[in-house]
Order: structure tokens, then sequence, then C-alpha cells
């Protein structure tokens, strides 16, 4: 897979990005750069797919770039993997903040979706127009 430099060298660039990934895992959201933010999306959608397979190949790929921590990969197979069944990618978004104060450099929030929210919020909205349709009658 090729990917952004990111200034650092190679071992240091691989594990910048698992401990993000990491972080995004635990936290749901984590704010960075722009540049580091595309490149964790990557490596998010991944470890989710990996998720969705559930057998131990994927088990196993996915504790070896996350530093053999298991309980994030738990997390990944046990709650967002079930939370992402029905969608095929797309589980992170970006939304842009100001520039960093040193070095002007683009931050952004880094966050995973939330499908299952969203399924609710469209249900209550359809339930809410159906009450109204009725109180018209």
């Amino acid at each position: 897979m090729a990917y952004r430099k990111l200034g650092r060298d190679n071992k240091h660039r691989r594990s910048m990005l698992a401990t993000l990934t990491k972080q995004l895992v635990i936290n749901e959201s984590i704010t960075t750069t722009i540049t580091r933010a595309k490149e964790v999306r990557k490596f998010m959608d991944k470890m989710i797919t990996y998720g969705k397979k559930a057998d131990l190949g994927s088990r196993r790929r996915a504790l070896a770039f996350l530093h053999n921590d298991k309980a994030v990969v738990d997390k990944i197979f046990n709650e967002l993997a079930p939370r992402y069944q029905n969608r095929n990618g797309g589980y992170t978004q970006i939304l842009k903040l100001d520039e960093r104060r040193g070095d002007d450099a683009l931050l952004v929030v880094l966050k995973l979706m939330d499908s299952e929210k969203k399924e609710e919020v469209a249900e209550k909205k359809n339930a809410t127009k159906k009450e109204k349709k009725e109180s018209k009658k």
C-alpha cells in the first residue's frame, strides 16, 4: 500500500499510524492534521473490514498492526464491526478545524461515523411524520 511519508522513517511512521488508529478506536474521535487523518482513515477502514470478516487470520493481522493490543482488537471485532455490518466502507468522517498556531497546519477531527444513530434518527423522523399525518385526519 502506498502512503504518505509524513516526514518520518518507515518504523516511526508505521508506529505513529498504528497509535493514531488505536486512539481512534478507543476514543472514536481524534484531532490531528489533515494529512495524518487521511492516512489513518485508510488503516481504520482496513481494521473494521478485518472485524467484519471475523476469522482468525483477520484477527491476527489486526493484532500485528495494532501492537498486540487485545483490548483494542476486541473492541473492533465485538463493537465496531457489528455497528458497520450493513455499510460498505466509509467508516470515518473528517471535519476541518482551524490552523495550528505554531506551524499553520490544518487541524481536523477524525471520527467514526455513527451509523446506528443515523438509523435511529431516520426512524424517529418517520414516526413523527406518521403522527402528524394521523393528527391531521
